[in-house]
């Protein structure tokens, strides 16, 4: 920008260092960063709540110390979220969903602190990469950002849809299934053009659309809990790693692996510089990037890969310093979390734009300076923790899952605080473990629900204002062609290894449980693309476009599969290798009538959750199902039962109700006895 030459950018930073250092700033900014991981911690929380948490505050407080303290939260949420993922398999937020593959999959072998370890030390490499980037990129990065037009971002949503669906090994067409499907889902509502209701009839929840977290919840979270519940044992048999040396050697696979960390963490910084990007894109990118470019990664991926988590953790924290590039030098925010950060900016007296490039560069220095100092803090404090961390993967399952069962139900009530939320999160679960036990890849899911209105939105605008044009745009042209040739390589690879016959009808007719699948994603796919057609044309257009492409790949996936000659388990897993997030294999030995009367008890035990909690409230529900949950399944003594279930209750009661001031649903008790209600919580 004219006017900013090196000199005066390293004055303003060299400012800016000695203001954020100042006592009380920096203190300030440490209390951001413990809020940032206590609600990375809790899955469904995000940053968001911390927002909501934190800005009431810092209105009346010295600008530097409110906006250090709002960006040490909004930093370092996307580092402690690795904790829940790895050890669990459950994503903290929706930036951590690819780290579950691999990060899961290290704990399973009991390498959890070795997972955690190099999660922490990417995530505190990619966050300072990213504040490098805004600090360098700000003063040339304008006619950059200004150039990428509506096109250009309908291309970057297309080309990342590609490359998870790329993720289902040798057939992509079945991940094109499960993302139009989540497109399709993501559509659900109110339509913003034309305002039809969208498949939503009388049921009012689904007017404002489908909220992410009970979807999210139900496909990674509850497949992976009933598995344990299946299996019934600790996650972990055994700790691989002592507590020291799990913490180096995650550290070191990282080093190791120095360039493919510097790599994706210019993706994920770049890919923050563009509105709408999220990080639930974002590290599916970096994910596919590494599976694609790794020396064997199609083959150790989803196994239990060291590389699998460095990609999506560096990635992620990155982000967060490319997202502050249009935010700071054009006032555009990139995301909702932005948004709000944008307004305590300007409440402050800073407007975004030229001012803060010119006259007001140190305290955009200082904003740079937040970022890489809470990485350091927040990666750091996680660092030191990782052994301890690790050490949950050896307890008993009756210790685990409840506590974890009742977060995630409280976490899952967060999408938009309605009863309809938990009955989303029940049906999302059996179909995610459903995908799961079929080897269906689920990560396309949620991808095409993130992106799905994206999709339809940037698609109105760019027929609307270019025509047919806009797939003539150089950028638009080059995404593409990408997402083609992605799409296109396992039948590259199929051609050149076995010719054309490798898709030529083998063998006769073969049905296998796998195939019912289709049956599901088709039957409701194709009931969507009737209902649509009854709609304007502003209406249905996305639908119809999202549904016949769902349905056609669909129809020549099932034609192939179904006369493939898939003659035996080995060649059925041929034809369907790739990452499947099928990571419980400890149970494989069992019948299935085991596993599904097992599956039905997991299942029954949230069903007997919402039926007390109708009755009684949530909070009361927590105890009585958690001690039912340890005394029935594991024989647990009648004194550590109760004292934990007091303890996971209180703990819910505070963050919950205290802190975050969630607004319970009413229940039969309550409307009976109003008084009552008065004194017990969510009642």
């Amino acid at each position: 920008m004219e006017g900013l030459d090196v000199g005066f950018m390293f004055a303003a930073a060299s400012e800016a260092f000695g203001t954020i250092m100042q006592l009380e700033r920096i203190g300030f900014l440490v209390l951001g960063v413990l809020v940032g991981l206590a609600i990375g911690l809790l899955p469904g929380i995000g940053g968001l709540t911390g927002f909501a948490l934190l800005v009431p505050f810092t209105y009346t407080m010295d600008p530097v110390a409110a906006l250090a303290m709002l960006l040490g939260m909004h930093s370092v949420t996307s580092t402690s979220d690795t904790i829940p993922a790895v050890m669990f398999g459950v994503p903290g937020t929706a930036a951590s969903q690819a780290t579950v593959l691999d990060g899961f999959a290290l704990t399973k072998k009991g390498e959890a602190g070795r997972a955690l370890s190099a999660g922490f030390t990417a995530s505190l490499l990619g966050g300072i990469f990213g504040a490098l980037v805004l600090a360098v990129s700000i003063p040339v990065i304008r006619p950059f950002v200004l150039a990428i037009g509506t096109p250009e971002l309908l291309g970057l949503t297309i080309f990342g849809i590609a490359m998870v669906s790329s993720l289902s090994g040798n057939a992509p067409l079945r991940g094109i299934v499960v993302a139009g499907f989540g497109c399709m889902v993501s559509m659900i509502g109110t339509d913003a053009q034309t305002g039809t209701i969208r498949w939503a009839g009388d049921i009012f929840y689904l007017w404002d659309g489908m909220p992410l977290l009970p979807v999210l919840l139900g496909i990674f979270a509850l497949p992976e809990l009933c598995d344990i519940a299946i299996k019934r044992s600790s996650v972990a048999s055994e700790m691989k790693y002592s507590h020291t040396t799990g913490m180096v050697q995650g550290a070191r696979d990282v080093f190791k692996n120095w360039f493919l960390c510097l790599r994706c963490s210019g993706i994920g910084a770049l890919l923050g510089i563009i509105p709408g990007i999220t990080g639930a894109v974002t590290d599916w990118i970096a994910y596919g990037h590494a599976l694609r470019t790794e020396k064997g990664a199609e083959k150790t991926f989803g196994k239990g890969d060291i590389r699998g988590v460095i990609a999506p953790e560096s990635a992620n924290n990155a982000r967060e310093g490319g997202g502050l590039v249009p935010t700071i030098a054009f006032g555009v925010p990139g995301s909702a979390a932005q948004a709000i950060l944008l307004g305590a900016i300007m409440v402050h007296g800073f407007v975004p734009g030229p001012a803060m490039l010119t006259t007001d560069l140190d305290m955009t220095y200082t904003l740079i300076w937040s970022i890489a100092l809470a990485n350091i803090f927040g990666a750091g404090l996680c660092f030191l923790l990782s052994g301890h961390f690790a050490k949950i993967s050896i307890m008993r399952y009756t210790l685990l899952l409840p506590a974890i069962m009742a977060v995630v139900y409280v976490g899952a009530y967060q999408g938009s605080r309605a009863w309809g939320d938990l009955y989303a999160l029940l049906f999302f679960g059996v179909v995610g473990w459903a995908m799961k036990r079929l080897r269906w890849p689920r990560p396309p899911l949620i991808l095409g629900l993130v992106l799905g209105t994206l999709i339809e939105r940037y698609m109105a605008i760019s027929i609307g204002r270019f025509g047919a044009d806009w797939l003539t745009r150089p950028v638009v042209a080059i995404f593409l062609v990408m997402a083609v040739m992605v799409l296109m390589r396992p039948m590259y690879t199929e051609i050149k290894h076995a010719g054309l016959r490798a898709f030529t009808p083998r063998g006769g007719f073969s049905l296998r449980a796998s195939d019912l699948m289709y049956v599901f994603f088709l039957g409701i796919g194709g009931w969507m693309l009737l209902e649509a057609q009854e709609w304007s044309f502003g209406a249905r257009i996305g639908p119809t476009v999202v549904g016949c492409t769902m349905l056609i790949a669909g129809a020549v996936s099932l034609i192939y599969v179904l006369f493939s000659g898939r003659g035996s388990a080995a060649a059925a897993e041929a034809t369907h290798r790739g990452i499947h997030m099928d990571l419980a294999s400890e149970d494989e030995d069992q019948s299935t009538s085991y596993v599904l009367i097992r599956g039905g008890i997991f299942f029954g035990w949230f069903v007997a959750f919402l039926a007390s909690m109708a009755v009684i409230g949530l909070i009361p529900t927590v105890p009585l199902i958690i001690v039912a949950f340890m005394r029935l399944e594991g024989r647990e003594p009648w004194r550590l039962s109760l004292i934990y279930a007091a303890s996971v209750t209180l703990f819910i009661y505070v963050m919950f109700d205290q802190v975050i001031r969630v607004p319970w649903p009413s229940t039969v008790m309550g409307d009976l006895l109003p008084g009552l209600a008065a004194v017990i919580p969510s009642m």
